[in-house]
């Protein structure tokens, strides 16, 4: 009988309080911003020029190469179509690197000299498609590089016509490559700073129609503002971030949409772990499961970002990136993670055993939500 009633509080106890383990893939003198995953590997650019790869089931499975090693570049940009993946670092002048997956040769591709060249993100909307965001120039116009033809050929879009106007302060955050998203034709890019917005528009095929819609999001300074967003279709979106010079801040920093980001709901203000730089949907659950990373923190939630649960004390991370429904990457100072959630009850008696007495019974806590 009481094999019988342990099995049962077992059951229960780990269906409302999942398990999860952390696996160290990479450590390097390297911050890594932005990361790819593709082949089994986890791909990132960081500082240094560096530029590389670790298995995510074999860690000493990797490669580590140098663009242009004479400039020490720092990356905050990734991304990838079928045949290459594509980088960009942060100043001017902004080198366009594409490197070519099988072969691993790279090349640059196009340059931008403007002198307020700052690139947040970068992302692909398929494989011949392809906007990259920088802070603004001069003339305060939304400050976009394009590519229509699979990064063959790239254009500067920072003077192009019909493109909405930052207000003075208004920039973008390059925290985790993933203030820019994108669901079928649909593309959101966030910013911060003075102003906390979100610009929309619908890939065509000559150009772009931008859409602006204002945000709750706290804002005001150049530190404020959302770091990230995510969209789990046209409708149902997320923007976290907060204040990176006052992490534990957690007032007005996460907030969601259900009109493809025309309008934004505050959510857990005052109730969540405080900054957060990246977010993501996590796959399979419908939009009901998220996770977010600050560089104080790994936090969940399980309601479509209603309420959120610090799950890990996890220190400087920024960027992350789900493997699958059950194993997350992800990427900060000098490291490279995989967090694997327990799904197996048999796994979690081997990691996490019960202690039963008469009273009560009384489950291990840590890496729990």
């Amino acid at each position: 009988m009481k094999k019988l009633c342990l099995l049962f509080l077992l059951i229960s106890t780990f269906f409302y309080s999942q398990k999860f383990k952390i696996d160290t893939l990479l450590t390097d003198k390297i911050s890594i911003r932005a990361i790819q995953l593709w082949d089994g590997k986890v791909w990132y650019a960081g500082t240094d020029s560096k530029f590389g790869s670790v298995n995510v089931n074999d860690s000493s499975d990797r490669k580590q190469m140098i663009l242009l090693e004479d400039k020490k570049l720092q990356f905050r940009t990734l991304a990838q179509n079928e045949n290459y993946f594509y980088a960009i670092n942060i100043e001017s002048p902004a080198y366009f690197f594409q490197i070519d997956k099988k072969t691993l040769k790279n090349e640059v591709v196009f340059y931008d000299n403007t002198k307020t060249a700052f690139y947040d993100a970068l992302k692909f909307v398929d494989d011949s498609s392809a906007i990259a965001f920088s802070d603004p120039s001069e003339n305060q116009k939304l400050n976009i590089s394009q590519t229509r033809n699979g990064g063959q050929g790239w254009e500067h879009c920072s003077n192009c016509k019909n493109f909405p106007t930052l207000e003075k302060g208004e920039a973008a955050f390059a925290a985790s490559n993933t203030n820019i998203t994108n669901v079928g034709k649909f593309i959101w890019i966030a910013t911060g700073g003075s102003k906390s917005r979100i610009y929309k528009t619908k890939k065509k095929k000559c150009e772009w129609n931008w859409k602006v819609y204002e945000t709750p999001f706290t804002q005001g300074t150049s530190s404020q503002g959302v770091y990230s967003i995510d969209f789990y279709d046209k409708n149902f979106g997320i923007a976290v971030g907060g204040d990176y010079t006052k992490q534990a801040d957690n007032i007005n920093n996460i907030a969601t949409t259900n009109d493809g980001g025309k309008t934004w709901q505050i959510e857990a203000s005052g109730k969540n772990a405080g900054y957060m730089t990246c977010v993501k949907f996590r796959p399979q659950t419908k939009g009901k499961e998220i996770v977010a990373v600050g560089d104080q923190h790994i936090s969940f939630s399980s309601d479509y970002g209603k309420t959120w649960t610090k799950i890990s004390d996890e220190k400087n991370l920024y960027a992350c990136e789900w493997l699958n429904h059950d194993t997350l990457i992800l990427a900060g100072k000098d490291k490279i993670i995989k967090l694997r959630f327990i799904t197996s009850i048999d796994e979690a008696i081997i990691i996490t055993p019960i202690k039963l007495n008469e009273k009560k019974m009384k489950v291990n806590a840590d890496n729990s939500y």
